[in-house]
C-alpha cells in the first residue's frame, strides 16, 4: 500500500469514536533499520479559537491501528486523547 493511496483517510478512534484527524496531517514514526511502522503522530488541536492553538500530539502504537478502510482508518486507542 502507498502512503499516498491513504493520505485523504480520516482516523477515528474505534473506543470513543471521536474522530481524530486526516492521516495527511499525520506523521508516521518509523524503524530505520527494519522499515516498520512504529506508530502514527496524530496533532491535536484543542482550541476554538485560530489565534489560540494546543500544539500536542497523540501518538498512536501502530498495533492499535485496527483497520485500514476505503473512507477511514480505524485506531483502538484507550490512552489519554
Amino acid at each position: 500500500m502507498k502512503l499516498s493511496s491513504i493520505a485523504g483517510k480520516e482516523i477515528v478512534n474505534l473506543t470513543t469514536g471521536e474522530r481524530l484527524g486526516i492521516i495527511a496531517e499525520s506523521d508516521l514514526v518509523v524503524d530505520e533499520t527494519t522499515g516498520k511502522i512504529i506508530s502514527l503522530v496524530i496533532p491535536r488541536d484543542r482550541s476554538f479559537f485560530s489565534f489560540r492553538r494546543d500544539k500536542s500530539v497523540l501518538e498512536v502504537p501502530w498495533k492499535n491501528v485496527k483497520k485500514i478502510g476505503n473512507d477511514m482508518i480505524i485506531i483502538e486507542y484507550e490512552g489519554n486523547i
